[in-house]
């Protein structure tokens, strides 16, 4: 029911870099869906926060659940749109990314809320999926939250490759943003300023093929905002430190972050 109405939003967009200093490409849909279906997904997150998992450090603060079988239905279909191959192929369209494979597990995917102080400083997403098989090319994000102004904050920021001036994208009532991720993809989530809650649908596509020609591997990099340069510093050595954990002992963030189909 939703994918091929949300195939067609994709396939009459652009994909182009965020601005002349930020290279990531992106693309904004608004009105996704019909307003009535969009504020309904709305309704379905769980406010209190059942089945979500809160994440709080210095790299973020949110709540996050790819538990979908626990919660509404209409949850997982929204979730799973995304991941349908007339959405995929929509999305291959427009990018030129004709390799893109879905990821039924929604590896670093789901649901996520936000509230007031809430945020997700700069960085760059984890290079490959769980079984680090494929790379991370297409993140999908789309917001559900009623009357969110760019004033509300926990909006989508796209940097320059030294994180001094980002391009801020709102994250409005029944958007979806498409963007590009590869080892200059930086990006963030402005604090929360607002009283309301900030929900999001997330998905990604993976390629076996890298973004460019060489290939590579790094866990998910932190940086900090331009106003925070001790935090930027301890977000270098942070950064280093997991990297190594991740390419010489395996290990690695958001692994616990994948859907699990009932047996």
């Amino acid at each position: 029911m939703l994918a091929p109405i949300i195939a067609e939003r994709v396939r009459s967009s652009g994909f182009e870099p965020a601005s002349p200093d930020v290279p990531t490409r992106q693309t904004v849909i608004d009105d996704l869906l019909p307003a009535e279906i969009a504020a309904e997904i709305f309704q379905k997150f769980p406010i209190g926060g059942e089945n979500f998992t809160r994440r709080v450090s210095f790299r973020e603060r949110k709540s996050t659940s790819a538990a979908l079988d626990s919660l509404d239905p209409l949850l997982a279909e929204i979730s799973f749109a995304l991941q349908s191959p007339e959405v995929l192929a929509a999305v291959a369209s427009i990018s030129g990314m004709t390799d893109l494979e879905p990821d039924a597990s929604l590896y670093a995917g789901g649901l996520s809320m936000m509230r007031k102080g809430d945020f997700l400083n700069p960085h760059i997403d984890n290079s490959h999926d769980a079984a680090r098989s494929r790379y991370r090319r297409i993140n999908l994000l789309y917001y559900v939250a009623p009357d969110w102004t760019l004033e509300n904050g926990g909006n989508l920021e796209l940097w320059d490759d030294d994180v001094r001036r980002p391009v801020t994208l709102v994250s409005k009532f029944n958007r979806l943003i498409l963007m590009e991720t590869n080892r200059r993809s930086w990006h963030s989530v402005s604090p929360v300023a607002a009283d309301g809650v900030r929900c999001c649908v997330s998905s990604y596509y993976f390629s076996k093929s890298p973004p460019e020609t060489d290939e590579y591997f790094h866990v998910t990099q932190f940086s900090a905002r331009p106003e925070q340069p001790v935090r930027r510093i301890y977000a270098r050595a942070d950064a280093a430190a997991r990297n190594f954990a991740g390419t010489a002992l395996g290990l690695g963030r958001g692994r616990d972050r994948t859907y699990k189909p009932p047996s």
